[in-house]
């Protein structure tokens, strides 16, 4: 039986030798393994790394924005980018509210609210019974000015950052700096390991930063604050970039739904900036030198830390807040809105020109993205027939507070309403005996009789409950149990939140909606072919994404995916 076996298969033995021979006569001599064209490149580059990160976040930018304008930009910032970058076409944020600082959180650590804590600008704080802010800490004081503002650090933030880890993942040796006027917009960037984040000091019209990062301004910041660069800058009248009757892409400029800047009867141009010396500052904020402002600092950092010089990989992260100024006051269809992106593409080019020069543009590795997108203002789409609205926030939580007292007896049942979401006097609720579960979802059943209210949910219900999809995924991914409300109210698109008898100008974002969640995603420079996707990606794939290209751990809260197998 044997022989019969191998008599018959003794010719397929030869073959196999034959095969054999063939493949190991096509192995390069003195490999032993085959490596892959992945590994090799590998192997080929000895592990190669951009030099310095440049991280550029826009408040308030609608993914719209990039082609909206486009006739009008020049050629070296936006379109640069998307020219010569990856753009992804279809990132969104994957969690409500959308508000700047969940945005920043989100952008550098790869996770959500339910992790890493930042469920809003600010939340209701159950213990001190106080609204809490996102970057506030009363143990750190002030550096660079006597207010109060720099008061601030990461301390709420429960996740590490792409930043940390850069920072621990060379023992300390890269650089890391935050830069923003708003203080969450560098700070949450910057992270807990950042050798400096650094914020705008309207009082005193300085950059400053707070004792946990430093006991002291460095030498290039005091320079940089000697220059009072906010003084040259303001008392100059804003006037369009281009002649007005080509902004064809906005309302016509003198519109009811706009607010007005400080000092100002109508929201036209040109505005009449007011000089402001040695008083307050604010209101650089609201203009375009927000952002001119923005990029002196970011320069002068670059140059002042040395940055993308070093042995190791350094990151700078920077924040552009003036289009969020400006769209919460004249909203996203006004000209002011389009004419501040437009002198922001002048002065992205100028920007992106710069660090290349200094660092080498084979050396920096940009991405561009947003904090959040913005609705359009309610009064602008009922006038153009389009349902919308402002319910007055002040109306929902006095009608539930009389709700609850006829159904619980009197007391004060609510103890605050944020960012639509009812935080309930849990010691009275436990006084009277109440079921949590219970007046929570009374609330919830309550509140869908208003009009804009299509829905509410209990916390309760989102303990237990798993979302896999939709907008009821983003209310759970934005869900806190220790920070967030035991009610969470979520109203119909093109609806939002006034104050009062409701908020007539401007616009403002934190929804589930589509124009809040959808904004730019853009790669550019070091080791990135031109290409674009409309593959669905996610905000929390930028911090794994640059760890992947970095050889470092992702942030240890990240639940995104790299993106570099789109990218080949």
């Amino acid at each position: 039986m044997g022989k019969r076996f191998m008599s018959r298969y003794k010719g397929y033995y030869k073959a196999a030798f034959a095969i054999m021979l063939f493949l190991s006569a096509c192995v390069t001599p003195n490999n032993t393994s085959t490596t892959s064209d992945s590994d090799k490149s590998i192997i080929t580059n000895d592990l190669r790394k951009p030099k310095l990160v440049v991280g550029l976040v826009v408040d308030q930018m609608r993914y719209d924005y990039l082609y909206r304008y486009w006739d009008k930009y020049g050629n070296d910032g936006f379109k640069k980018l998307v020219k010569q970058g990856f753009n992804f076409r279809n990132t969104h944020y994957s969690y409500v509210p959308t508000y700047t600082g969940p945005g920043h959180a989100s952008v550098y650590t790869g996770s959500e609210p339910s992790l890493n804590g930042i469920v809003g600008n600010s939340w209701y704080n159950r213990a001190s019974k106080e609204i809490e802010y996102c970057v506030e800490d009363k143990t750190v004081k002030t550096v660079g000015s006597t207010s109060s503002a720099g008061q601030m650090s990461p301390e709420n933030l429960l996740t590490t950052t792409i930043t940390d880890e850069l920072r621990l993942g060379t023992n300390m040796g890269s650089k890391v700096i935050g830069v923003a006027l708003k203080d969450r917009g560098s700070i949450l960037a910057a992270g807990h390991l950042g050798n400096g984040a650094y914020w705008f000091d309207s009082p005193s019209g300085n950059w400053i930063t707070s004792t946990f990062y430093a006991e002291e301004l460095p030498a290039w910041v005091q320079d940089f604050n000697s220059k009072r660069y906010p003084e040259q800058y303001l008392g100059q009248v804003w006037n369009t970039l281009l002649p007005i009757d080509q902004y064809t892409e906005s309302s016509a400029d003198d519109v009811p739904w706009e607010g007005t800047l400080r000092g100002e009867a109508k929201p036209v141009f040109p505005h009449n900036v007011p000089a402001i010396r040695g008083k307050d500052y604010e209101l650089i904020r609201s203009i375009p030198a927000g952002n001119t402002l923005t990029v002196d600092f970011a320069l002068a950092a670059l140059k002042g830390e040395n940055l993308g010089k070093g042995k190791f990989t350094d990151f700078l992260a920077v924040s552009f807040s003036t289009p969020d100024y400006v769209g919460h006051t004249f909203g996203p269809n006004s000209v002011e809105a389009e004419d501040v992106f437009l002198r922001l593409d002048q002065e992205l080019g100028e920007m992106i020109k710069a660090i290349e020069d200094e660092v080498g543009a084979e050396n920096v590795l940009f991405f561009l993205t947003a904090d959040h997108g913005a609705a359009h203002v309610p009064a602008f789409l009922v006038e153009n027939k389009v349902p919308a609205g402002v319910m007055a926030s002040g109306l929902l939580k006095d009608s539930v507070e009389i709700f609850l007292n006829k159904t619980y007896g009197s007391g004060k049942w609510v103890e605050s309403y944020v960012n639509q979401q009812f935080y309930l006097n849990r010691s009275l609720i436990e006084k009277r005996k109440v079921n949590l579960a219970e007046i929570q979802q009374k609330i919830a059943d309550y509140v869908v009789r208003f009009e804009p209210v299509v829905r509410a949910v209990t916390g309760t219900n989102l303990m237990a409950a798993n979302w896999s999809s939709g907008y009821m995924e983003r209310v759970e991914r934005g869900y806190f149990p220790p920070r967030s409300g035991d009610v969470i109210v979520i109203l119909s698109p093109g609806w939002f939140e006034g104050y009062g008898s409701g908020r007539p100008t401007g616009t403002t974002h934190g929804s589930y909606s589509n124009y809040d969640t959808h904004v730019p995603l853009i790669w550019y420079g070091w080791n990135i072919k031109p290409g674009e996707s409309a593959v669905e990606t996610k905000v929390v794939d930028i911090a794994p994404t640059i760890a992947n290209w970095l050889y470092i751990q992702e942030p240890n809260g990240s639940v995104g995916e790299p993106l570099q197998q789109y990218m080949k």
